[in-house]
């Protein structure tokens, strides 16, 4: 177990060690499923539901994005369009299930801003491809910033149960997964790839339960 987890560590080093520091701070977190915290006069019952849907979303986000890796490998242009659709579709709804909270202008600047981080995955997945340390660094640059604006916006929405910085953290060691699983295909580290994904996935529901609990707390009685 200490080999794997010093293996895995390593390989993040090497990508990208700013992001590499905050997924190793979340390992406590990623570990297990969560339960619904006590939030206010929200439901525990009504908040797990609205959880879980937003873990299938966020889930189905990785799962989309894999598949627009695997597809630029082959080059095939009507593949990668379809597979872009289904990636912004899925950022769509993501976003749209703020709208209630939020409003649609709101909604919208989400989806924007998930678009972008998308973009950012994207150009380097095209950049690995392509063998292009300069484009790699500008995605990853472009990455690191989204994660800074995504941060922003939850932090202006809702600052009392998202403090400065949460986010950030949260959505650049998603992003360093991203380029982690994009590098294993590339160099053909295969058997690596399944423990990667395992541990994407438990992220991502961090993501999802993190942001649906400060809902909770903020808009107890759209929970009840």
């Amino acid at each position: 177990m200490e080999e794997r987890v010093a293996r895995r560590e390593s390989c993040m080093r090497k990508i990208y060690p700013p992001m590499a520091v905050l997924i190793f701070a979340l390992v406590g977190l990623v570990g297990c499923n969560q339960e619904s915290p006590a939030v206010g006069d929200a439901k525990p019952v009504r908040v797990a539901e609205m959880q879980q849907t937003f873990r299938e979303l966020w889930l189905g986000h990785i799962f989309m994005i894999q598949h627009v890796v695997l597809v630029n490998v082959t080059n095939d242009s009507s593949a990668r369009d379809a597979a872009d659709k289904q990636v912004l579709t899925n950022a769509k709804q993501i976003a749209n299930t703020f709208t209630p909270f939020y409003g649609e202008t709101r909604s919208e600047k989400l989806y924007t801003l998930l678009a972008s981080h998308y973009a950012s995955v994207k150009e380097y997945s095209e950049a690995t491809i392509a063998e292009s340390k300069s484009r790699q660094d500008a995605a990853l640059a472009r990455m690191a910033s989204n994660a800074d604006d995504i941060d922003v916006f939850f932090n202006g929405l809702n600052p009392h149960n998202l403090e400065k910085g949460t986010v950030r953290g949260l959505i650049a060691a998603h992003g360093a997964h991203h380029v982690l699983q994009i590098n294993q295909y590339k160099n053909k580290k295969y058997p690596e790839l399944e423990e990667t994904w395992s541990m994407m996935r438990q992220h991502v529901y961090v993501i999802a339960d993190t942001l649906m609990t400060a809902l909770a707390k903020q808009f107890p009685d759209k929970f009840s």
